[in-house]
């Protein structure tokens, strides 16, 4: 599991949870198209939503896309759009902001949520220029995971929010940026947000299943999983034609998808326990204990073997001796139906503790 630095731990914030309705089964479900393209696909999306019971429409206004030359969003006049929405259907509004003046203009307009996107959660200039543009203190405001698997980045943009004053913060998880093969359009990586809401505490979760998946046909499967780890709720990209869609089109849903979608989840039960369950985490108990053991008595190895190492003028880190043992605990791992890159984050970490060992005995340190 990626944990946050010993700084972040630090981060002392009283985060409630969040101040909004909570419709479909206990959870916040937000919904809108991608981006907002013209005032009758906004308010035909908007009305088939609150049919659906919908009670939070998002639109994006300002849109920042990867190549120049892309729809980059219709602009302020939008903001007229989301102002007609909420004054038809009584939905709350939100919408993207990543400057000074989209902030100004959105709260002018009456937009109830902001939310700061991926690009700009990562970049601590922009937040902080978020936040010190914010002037309304009870607004919500929700922070996007930044595209890379930092947490202390994204824990950072939640403090940095914090310290302007508002109170009302929820985290998105959007995943992160893709390297190799996967079926999704950002891996999902679920140990990072889980992470996050055991350093925060109090700090909601709302998972885009949307930029997970960049497949409808995913979408379903994506919430369920958020839903199965307790996560608070759901921003999902609806749009009432996505084949049409100006952005994002293959990752948007009908609202009559998205309706049948949450009437479908599994909501479990949270912190319910009964004696199945005791006894399967007490045999869990056990074997962390002897697991770390295990792991002590592999250490105790690791400094006998830094110790020769030491009389036999040789270096601490042997790459072929990694590479070898690495693909064996692979195997052995899929064996049993583990993942390779847990299998490799593993054994990282034991293998680091392993080399600190054998440096803490050549330098003659004492334990």
């Amino acid at each position: 599991m990626t944990m946050l630095s010993e700084y972040s731990n630090n981060i002392i914030m009283q985060i409630n949870p969040i101040n909004l309705p909570r419709t479909h089964k206990n959870k916040i479900i937000i919904a809108g198209p991608c981006s907002a393209e013209s005032e009758q696909q906004i308010m035909d999306t908007a009305t088939e939503l609150a049919k659906a019971g919908i009670k939070i429409f998002r639109a994006g206004i300002w849109k920042p896309r990867t190549k120049p030359g892309s729809f980059e969003g219709i602009g302020e006049k939008g903001l007229e759009w989301l102002a007609k929405v909420k004054k038809q259907t009584g939905m709350m509004v939100a919408t993207e902001v990543a400057t000074h003046e989209h902030v100004c203009k959105a709260l002018e307009a009456g937009v109830d949520i902001l939310w700061i996107g991926a690009r700009t959660s990562a970049n601590p200039f922009a937040v902080q220029e978020v936040a010190d543009s914010i002037t309304d203190k009870n607004i919500t405001v929700l922070i996007k995971n930044p595209i890379t698997p930092d947490p202390e980045l994204w824990a950072g943009a939640i403090e940095r929010i914090y310290n302007a004053g508002i109170r009302n913060i929820a985290a998105i998880h959007r995943g992160f940026g893709v390297y190799g093969e996967t079926i999704y359009r950002n891996r999902p990586q679920w140990d990072i947000p889980l992470e996050l809401k055991r350093k925060i505490k109090g700090i909601s979760i709302i998972c885009d299943p949307s930029h997970i998946s960049g497949k409808r046909e995913l979408i379903q499967d994506v919430c369920q999983q958020a839903m199965d780890l307790n996560m608070d709720g759901l921003i999902v990209e609806s749009h009432i034609s996505p084949c049409s869609a100006l952005s994002d089109a293959m990752q948007q849903i009908t609202p009559a998808i998205l309706s049948d979608i949450i009437d479908s989840l599994v909501i479990r039960e949270d912190n319910r326990t009964d004696e199945k369950i005791s006894l399967l985490r007490a045999q869990i108990d056990e074997i962390d204990k002897t697991l770390i053991n295990n792991i002590a008595r592999r250490m105790e190895i690791a400094r006998k073997i830094g110790e020769y190492k030491k009389n036999n003028n040789m270096t601490v880190f042997q790459s072929n001796r990694y590479n070898t043992v690495l693909e064996k605990w692979t195997e052995t791992g899929a064996s049993y139906g583990m993942e390779g890159e847990f299998i490799e984050k593993l054994y990282e970490l034991i293998h680091s503790e392993a080399v600190r060992q054998q440096i803490d005995v050549i330098k003659n340190r004492k334990d």
